[in-house]
């Protein structure tokens, strides 16, 4: 399953402003070595580096054409593709940010520990997920893999996002590595023109990936249609062409 860094950035602006929110709320002021994981076309990196303009700034992604939308973005600094999975860099790092990625990875339980070890002492671990498996687009995505003739191929698809804990199994989790816990949740209303349409156009770059890809041309297409028709009853645009997406995000900054 590959990423498309030109449709991800169709909605820059909505997709940037989570991690504007994140990053202005990390403690850590003096920062030598910071790194962006899931670091995607660079939107979020750029967000880091402007944060910590002295640090030596990283971006990894396990996708090289985000990697290379990244390192056409932002040249002057340093990406590497990399399985935050299989990451070895045992640091230290000053900030370690991981933006809209961790939905995608399993076992929270054993990776956010390991990630809080390679921090130096006062630094933080910044972390943004969606939170919106539950929310009207994810579930007719469901729906629609289930009740269509693709259903066989879809079977495993809702299997790629991980549903994350509650915001005290979190908490609990991290405050004993930490001297310091911000967790929060926040429900952005992100305004977009075009209706239905635009919400399908919107999640093309990021929930749809599972269901879409185990699927040839015309079953896409199809997929796709039945799809926004479910949308469009659940959101029905207003008389500008305007639909509100509702996108409800997890905010946790960890302070080593």
């Amino acid at each position: 399953m590959t990423w498309s860094a030109s449709q991800y950035v169709q909605f820059e602006d909505e997709r940037t402003r989570p991690v504007r929110d994140l990053v202005g709320a990390i403690p850590t002021v003096n920062a030598a070595r910071v790194v962006d994981i899931g670091c995607g076309p660079g939107n979020s990196t750029e967000v880091l580096a402007a944060r910590y303009g002295s640090a030596q700034v990283t971006g990894l992604d396990s996708d090289a054409d985000m990697i290379a939308a990244a390192r056409k973005r932002l040249p002057n600094l340093h990406f590497d593709i990399a399985d935050v999975t299989q990451w070895a860099d045992g640091g230290p790092w000053d900030v370690i940010l991981a933006n809209a990625v961790f939905q995608w990875v399993p076992d929270h339980a054993t990776l956010f520990p390991s990630l809080i070890g390679k921090l130096a002492p006062g630094g933080s671990l910044a972390v943004q997920m969606p939170d919106n498996l539950n929310e009207p687009p994810h579930l007719l995505m469901r729906e629609t893999a289930l009740t269509g003739p693709w259903a066989p191929k879809l079977a495993a698809a809702a299997d790629a996002r991980t549903a994350l804990a509650s915001e005290r199994w979190y908490y609990e989790l991290l405050k004993p590595h930490c001297s310091r816990v911000d967790i929060w949740r926040t429900i952005y209303q992100h305004p977009l023109k075009g209706g239905a349409a635009a919400i399908v156009e919107w999640f093309k770059g990021s929930g749809l990936r599972p269901f879409l890809a185990p699927l040839d041309d015309a079953e896409k297409t199809e997929y796709l249609r039945q799809y926004e028709a479910a949308l469009t009853k659940v959101f029905p645009a207003m008389p500008d062409g305007t639909v509100l997406l509702p996108f409800p995000r997890v905010f946790i900054v960890a302070t080593r």
